[in-house]
């Protein structure tokens, strides 16, 4: 059982923790437990309500209305409501609560209903990566365990797979041949899989060969398919060598090739770049590049 402190809950409902005493004193809303040395603390039942109450109440429910509310009430018009209002906030707090519960139906819920709604390309850039950089802030601060964000990232990744596979396939005639992969030790799958469905959606014929991938490796599935484009990322500080000496080893032997490199290591460092590797700083930079070149093609 996890257990979590207000300021815990103030980082995950986005409710300050004066107005969270205020609350537990006028409305009785929430009774903390509390260590022998009388230091309160929170329970997984607790975090989940306060969760849902900060739903309701940013969407103009006023807490006096809430406090009169049985549980029932509230999560069935917190339901309603993650359904109807597609606001950045709401949206991002209702995915909170699926994963604070691990509750895959409600993601389900929540995450296909968007998909309807806005497409999804739209709701990836919109939702789902605002709401991995608030995950990666809330496991950084211990807010969260690393369950619940394995559950979350398993449920996305699955997301993303269904979505590439219902893309056409682009046969190589005509079409730029994208090249896709994770060096050795690289951890970025959702971003890169993300990349895969950017890329295919825009009618390129990709080959993506996966993670763990060695420059020998990948020199033996250029030999085969002959991309046009090589794309991979660096976030990872690699163990084995500088990521300059490793930038260099990927222009000098792959030099028929255009490299694209994405990724913090690359973006943060002030690297020397081969004549045939460029960098995409940016998602709305890879973006751009790809509407650019669907445009020339």
């Amino acid at each position: 059982m996890a257990v979590y402190s207000i300021k815990d809950l103030e980082k995950l409902s986005g409710i300050k923790a004066h107005t969270l005493r205020i609350w537990e004193q006028r409305y009785g809303i929430i009774e903390p437990s509390r260590t022998n040395s009388n230091i309160r603390y929170y329970r997984d039942e607790d975090l989940k309500f306060i969760l849902n109450i900060s739903l309701l109440n940013k969407n103009g429910i006023k807490i006096s209305k809430i406090a009169r509310m049985s549980k029932e009430e509230i999560a069935e018009k917190v339901a309603a409501i993650s359904e109807i209002n597609f606001e950045y906030g709401t949206q991002l707090d209702a995915l909170t609560i699926s994963m604070i519960e691990m509750d895959e139906y409600k993601f389900d819920r929540i995450v296909s209903t968007n998909i309807q709604q806005l497409g999804f390309e739209r709701t990836m850039l919109e939702i789902i990566y605002p709401f991995l950089d608030k995950l990666s802030i809330l496991w950084l601060t211990g807010s969260i365990n690393p369950v619940q964000e394995n559950f979350m990232s398993y449920l996305i990744r699955q997301k993303i797979i269904v979505a590439i596979d219902k893309e056409p396939l682009v046969s190589s005639n005509g079409a730029p041949k994208f090249l896709i992969y994770l060096p050795e030790g690289e951890k970025q799958e959702l971003s890169m899989l993300f990349m895969h469905y950017l890329l295919k959606s825009r009618r390129n014929h990709v080959i993506y060969i996966g993670q763990d991938i060695t420059l020998a490796d990948l020199r033996d599935a250029c030999n085969i398919h002959h991309p046009d484009y090589i794309f991979t990322m660096i976030t990872e500080t690699f163990a084995r060598e500088p990521v300059q000496q490793y930038i260099d080893r990927l222009g000098s032997g792959f030099g028929d090739c255009q490299i694209l490199l994405s990724g913090y290591q690359v973006v943060a460092q002030e690297v020397q770049l081969p004549g045939n590797i460029s960098i995409l700083r940016s998602l709305d930079q890879a973006l751009a590049f790809l509407d650019g070149l669907r445009k020339r093609n």
